[in-house]
C-alpha cells in the first residue's frame, strides 16, 4: 500500500461507527507501533492507556468538552508521560541494552554516566517539556500507521488533563495525560467524511537549497 495513497484517505474522524471494532491483530499493531517509536536517547518516558470500555469511556466524555469521538470510537488511546523519569530512566535503558545486546559495561560506562548527570541537572518543567514534544512524535506514529492500516483515528488535545488523571488514576502510576487519539472506522454520516483535504500548494511549505 502507498503510504502517500494512505496519508490522503486519513482525515481527523470527527464521529466514528460504534458497530464496528478493530480486532486484537489490529490493535497489537498500534501497541508495538506505540512501542518502536523513536524517543530521546532511547529513554522512553511515555506510557499508553488503551480504553475500550464504553463506561469508562462515557465518564471521560464531558472531560474532552463532549466530542463525540470520545464515545463512538471503537478505542481510546491515551499516551502519557511518566513524571518521575530522570536518572533511573537512563540506568534502566542501559541494564536493557546489556541485556538485549550483550554490550559491555565499560563500553556504555562514560555515556551511562554523561546522561545521568544531564538528567540530575533537568528542572522538573524542563522533563515534562521534553516528554511532551515525544509523545507528539509517538502520536504522529500512530496516525500513520493508523492511516496504512485504513484505521481512522482523530488527534485531540482538547481535554482536561487534571480530570483525565483523576478519573484513570494516573498519579498513582506516576502519569499524566498528553494527548487522546480515537481510533476506529468513520460513521457514514460523519459531516467531514469525503470531503476535500485542505493543503497549501508544496511549494509553498517546502524550501529545497541546493
Amino acid at each position: 500500500m502507498n503510504i502517500i495513497d494512505s496519508l490522503e484517505w486519513r482525515y481527523a474522524c470527527k464521529k466514528f461507527d460504534k458497530t464496528k471494532k478493530i480486532n486484537e491483530e489490529q490493535l497489537q499493531e498500534l501497541k508495538k507501533a506505540f512501542n518502536l517509536t523513536a524517543t530521546s536517547y532511547g529513554l522512553q518516558p511515555l506510557k499508553m492507556l488503551v480504553i475500550k470500555s464504553e463506561k469508562l469511556k462515557s465518564k471521560l466524555f464531558p472531560l474532552a468538552y463532549y466530542q463525540p469521538q470520545v464515545t463512538t470510537c471503537s478505542h481510546l488511546l491515551v499516551i502519557c508521560t511518566e513524571t518521575n523519569y530522570g536518572p533511573e530512566a537512563v540506568d534502566a535503558k542501559f541494564d536493557l541494552e546489556r541485556k538485549l545486546r550483550g554490550t559491555k559495561e565499560e563500553i556504555i560506562e562514560k555515556f551511562r554516566g554523561q546522561l545521568k548527570d544531564i538528567y540530575l541537572k533537568k528542572e522538573a518543567v524542563d522533563l515534562e517539556r521534553e516528554s511532551m514534544y515525544q509523545a507528539y512524535i509517538a502520536l504522529g506514529n500512530l496516525m500513520t500507521v493508523c492511516a496504512e492500516l485504513r484505521i481512522d483515528s482523530c488527534p485531540m488535545e482538547g481535554f482536561i488533563p487534571s480530570k483525565v488523571d483523576e478519573v484513570l488514576g494516573l498519579s498513582e502510576r506516576n502519569l499524566k495525560s498528553a494527548l487522546l487519539l480515537p481510533v476506529g472506522y468513520r460513521a457514514a454520516d460523519d459531516p467531514t467524511n469525503g470531503l476535500a483535504k485542505i493543503r497549501k500548494p508544496l511549494e509553498e511549505v517546502v524550501i529545497d537549497l541546493d
